[in-house]
């Protein structure tokens, strides 16, 4: 999970993935780059161990991954802090997929050109802009904005998108995912199409 700037759900979408992952019984971790440790924190409000989540600093990303491994971790998320393109380089270079969630807002949008050129660096990994915290109803602009990614800024835009929905809010200060407070939601059904999407888009985890 990377990009320039705060707010744009890696975080939270992050978090989402590994908890759908764990409800898909696979051993989760979330590792937090973040020097604000908000996955840490949000792990201290749960009481489930599956995801686990690591605090590590960048520098001991790899050491990290390679001790997950040896504990049988068998789907990772790493969250990076905004404006840290040494530790977002970091973890794309180590990376089976790459996801930037950002919002359909301009701010947001013109980090992209940076996220293009870093990834560029890290070899091009397999990446994704995630639209985030689009309305409910706004199908139309979605497609637009999806489009828009593509052909502005060069980049794949995910076909699953996630909405502005209050339970993405909630649901972190109970230490939990939406599909754990409310498992037939909306934001559910959002969260198991984007962690099908990364399941079929990358290498090295186990499908089914």
């Amino acid at each position: 999970m990377i990009g320039q700037k705060g707010g744009g759900g890696k975080t939270t979408t992050g978090t989402g993935l590994a908890v759908e992952a764990a409800r898909a019984n696979l051993a989760a971790l979330v590792i937090d780059l973040d020097p604000q440790a908000n996955a840490a924190n949000w792990k201290d409000r749960r009481e489930v161990d599956n995801p686990a989540v690591v605090a590590a600093p960048a520098s001991r990303l790899r050491p990290t991954l390679k001790a997950a491994r040896q504990h049988g971790a068998q789907f990772v998320v790493i969250d990076t802090p905004a404006k840290s393109d040494s530790a977002a380089l970091d973890a794309a270079r180590v990376a089976d997929l790459v996801l930037i969630p950002v919002w359909p807002q301009i701010y947001h949008l013109e980090t992209l050109p940076a996220m293009k050129d870093l990834l560029r660096i890290a070899g091009d990994v397999p990446a994704y802009v995630v639209l985030n915290a689009l309305p409910p109803q706004a199908t139309r602009q979605a497609d637009e904005a999806k489009s828009m990614i593509v052909e502005i800024y060069g980049l794949p835009a995910c076909p699953v998108h996630l909405c502005d929905r209050t339970i993405y809010a909630d649901a972190p200060a109970l230490g939990k995912g939406p599909q754990e407070v409310d498992p037939y939601g909306k934001a559910a059904a959002e969260l198991a199409r984007l962690h099908t999407f990364v399941i079929q888009h990358s290498k090295g985890i186990p499908h089914g």
